[in-house]
């Protein structure tokens, strides 16, 4: 039973991977909500390239027809945007 109860306790939690679209030039979902450890996914359906960039923190590239991720590393609260087309908006709550 102890052995269990240290395998729970040692089990790493799990981490959720986070899917945004980006088609027309528009974030979806542009609000999310995730956990520290989650990782967002953009999958961009555009002919051209975009970003998902916050100031002073990350900066995902997310070439045309292709993926970029990242994975969140501490919690709180990001506004991100394109560097390409700064119209381009989403909003990440990050929780413990």
């Amino acid at each position: 039973m102890l052995s269990l109860a240290l395998a729970l306790i040692a089990s790493p939690a799990f981490a959720a991977t986070i899917e945004i679209t980006i088609d027309k030039l528009v974030f979806s979902p542009a609000n999310i909500q995730a956990k520290v450890g989650d990782t967002i996914e953009w999958t961009n359906k555009d002919v051209i390239a975009h970003t998902a960039t916050v100031k002073g923190g990350w900066d995902v590239m997310i070439p045309a027809k292709s993926k970029g991720n990242v994975t969140l590393k501490a919690a709180g609260t990001a506004d991100y945007f394109c560097r390409f087309h700064p119209n381009m908006k989403g909003h990440v709550e990050v929780a413990p």
